[in-house]
């Protein structure tokens, strides 16, 4: 009679995890994901949880000396991960990453910068920060997830590096300007503070900010902005493995029309947050991604 394998069933259940994580969060990453074979789904949905992890922590309720006790264990993990003598990981998120380490030859330098720009979170609240400080937030937590998924999806190109960063940061910008409300209610403002200044409006906290009616046009400009990302990120797209990037155009497209809904709306409602349907993500999952 055969034996159990423990390691082997570890690993099953590292992977069912990661899965049940990415599926229950129902954003447009997972339809976006679906559509890759399953290894590279799978590593992919090991980054989405590590993602998940690091910033659960930054948007928790804990103390700020606590919040940076929890990411720099979690920096210590990943060191561990690349170690020569590395021996079997403990937890599901972490023996699922060590695969797609091993898979996809991930650099270790990104996951800290995903570190990193959860740090900036919880080492000052970020409310109307400058245009360059803004733009390194944005490489950091949404750049850096860029450069490992490329690295998943197989092209790790210079050209879809690139591509990758300047998707990010259009995807967070959107993100900001879609999660006003949310992030005020954390104390959070992300809208740059030199388009606070060029429209006269004051600095207060986030939801005293949040009441200017000069609101609109400072999000129409960072719109804009996002919108120049988005064109950057297609003709970078031109230059890489399209078909690799798949996902990537997926995730784009669901992120563009999210987007176009927010510029529609105007920001005359902050509770409207232009999601997209279950079926429309479906539909742009079948247009970009399989068709």
């Amino acid at each position: 009679m055969l034996q159990p394998n423990p390691a082997g069933d570890r690993d099953i259940a590292a992977r069912d995890h990661v899965r049940a994580v990415t599926r229950a969060a129902g954003s447009s990453f997972y339809w976006g994901m679906r559509i890759l074979p399953e290894d590279r789904r799978d590593a992919m949905f090991a980054v989405y949880a590590f993602c998940r992890e690091v910033d659960d922590i930054a948007d928790g309720t804990a103390p700020m000396e606590e919040k940076r006790r929890q990411l720099d264990e979690w920096r210590r993990e990943i060191e561990a991960l690349y170690a020569p003598d590395q021996v079997g990981a403990e937890t599901h998120v972490l023996r699922a990453l060590s695969r797609a380490i091993r898979l996809y030859n991930l650099d270790k330098k990104d996951f800290f910068e995903v570190i990193a720009g959860m740090e900036m979170d919880t080492d000052d609240i970020i409310v109307a920060p400058s245009c360059k400080h803004l733009e390194l937030y944005c490489s950091r937590v949404a750049g850096a997830v860029g450069l490992l998924s490329v690295r998943i999806f197989g092209d790790s190109s210079d050209s879809a590096r690139e591509f990758a960063i300047a998707l990010g940061t259009a995807l967070q910008l959107t993100n900001i300007l879609r999660d006003l409300k949310d992030d005020a209610g954390m104390g959070r403002l992300y809208l740059p503070r030199e388009q606070l200044d060029a429209h006269s409006v004051m600095l207060g906290t986030p939801d005293e900010i949040l009441e200017s009616p000069k609101i609109p046009e400072i999000c129409a400009s960072v719109a804009l902005r996002a919108r120049e990302k988005y064109a950057e990120a297609d003709r970078l797209l031109l230059q890489s493995d399209a078909r690799a990037l798949k996902p990537a155009v997926v995730m784009m497209m669901n992120y563009r029309r999210i987007l176009d809904r927010l510029i529609a709306n105007g920001w005359r409602d902050l509770d409207d947050d232009a999601g997209l349907s279950t079926p429309e993500k479906i539909w742009i999952t079948l247009r970009y991604g399989v068709l």
